[in-house]
């Protein structure tokens, strides 16, 4: 071990590799990319972060990440209400929105149900998603979580809460991705194209 140690490095080092998907080279990359930056962008860089942890919250409605009380989709005057597509986590909005083919109202669960990791529909945002059909608008509920074992187990979850209401609840298709081979597809890919399958 070299003699080499300066402290605040390692500390910067250390508080990056933290971050998903970062070993500990990129982290040491990064830690000396903000060094070699202007005081000022470094300052701007800290800033954006506490600023996020400060001013973002969970919309009052959906549970998605906003800056205001509601987030701009539940704010829009524009959008479906009778349809609720149910996600597992804010970036799946994301995704979803960057397609222009929903026009809709979200509810983001934070999560799935995992009893091996200890979560329950407690720890979800489930309560509040109950709480949106009360008035009798929501006829359609598009289950959106990802096509895992625990993505399936929560969508059936809810969709047994949701079906004595007489509200539809959907699931995503989910098939071969473009420019994949089937050769490459699992079983259960493979299974829900075909059962998915359209007229051309």
């Amino acid at each position: 071990m070299g003699a080499y140690h300066v402290p605040p490095l390692e500390r910067l080092v250390e508080q990056f590799e933290r971050l998903p998907g970062i070993g500990h080279k990129s982290a040491q990359r990064l830690a000396y990319h903000m060094l070699a930056i202007p005081r000022e962008d470094a300052e701007a860089f800290a800033q954006a972060i506490t600023d996020a942890h400060e001013k973002i919250h969970y919309c009052k409605v959906c549970c998605n990440l906003t800056d205001s009380e509601l987030c701009p989709v539940c704010r829009s005057e524009s959008r479906d209400r009778s349809v609720i597509c149910v996600v597992e986590d804010p970036r799946d909005v994301f995704a979803l929105e960057r397609t222009n083919e929903y026009n809709g109202l979200y509810h983001v669960l934070h999560g799935t149900i995992s009893p091996l990791s200890g979560v329950g529909p407690d720890q979800l945002r489930v309560k509040e998603f109950l709480a949106r059909l009360t008035d009798g608008s929501v006829k359609e509920i598009i289950m959106a979580t990802n096509p895992t074992v625990e993505g399936e187990a929560t969508a059936m979850y809810i969709s047994r809460l949701v079906k004595p209401l007489g509200i539809r609840v959907t699931r995503l298709a989910y098939g071969i991705p473009v420019g994949g081979d089937l050769e490459y597809a699992d079983e259960i890919t493979l299974t829900r194209a075909m059962e998915g399958r359209q007229e051309f």
